[in-house]
């Protein structure tokens, strides 16, 4: 799609039909990229790829860190854009995502019982000493 043109628009149902080797289309920040060219070739694998076919693989993509090099090769495989009354549909509800900054278990499960598990490894390891 070269700049001036005009924007060629796909429906979520169009796109989740090319979710096989044959034809793969994903989803990133509202683009549609046909990367069925560069399945491949993909550093990843092509079954990263694969499994985010037919859909919005925006979080995916942001999740790696992908390099600067990356994101303008991806440019090369954009084909269009998700049509507008689509995009609510790949909004996900707040209430799916657990928020580890409001929640006590995860405090306790990130520092509390990793630091125990620690020292009760180092009080084994001096006892398990001593005794030599």
């Amino acid at each position: 799609m070269a700049s001036g043109d005009k924007t060629t628009y796909h429906t979520l149902e169009e796109i989740q039909k090319h979710n096989h080797s044959k034809s793969t289309w994903i989803i990133i920040h509202n683009k549609v990229y046909d990367v069925t060219k560069f399945l491949e070739e993909h550093p990843g694998g092509e079954e990263v790829l694969r499994e985010q076919a037919g859909g919005d693989a925006t979080e995916t993509f942001e999740d790696i860190g992908h390099s600067t090099d990356a994101r303008n090769m991806s440019k090369d495989f954009i084909i269009g854009e998700l049509h507008p009354d689509d995009r609510s549909k790949l909004q996900k509800p707040a209430d799916t995502f657990i928020t580890t900054a409001e929640s006590d278990s995860s405090w306790w499960s990130n520092w509390i019982i990793p630091g125990l598990s620690a020292v009760i490894v180092a009080l084994m390891y001096r006892f398990y000493m001593a005794e030599e």
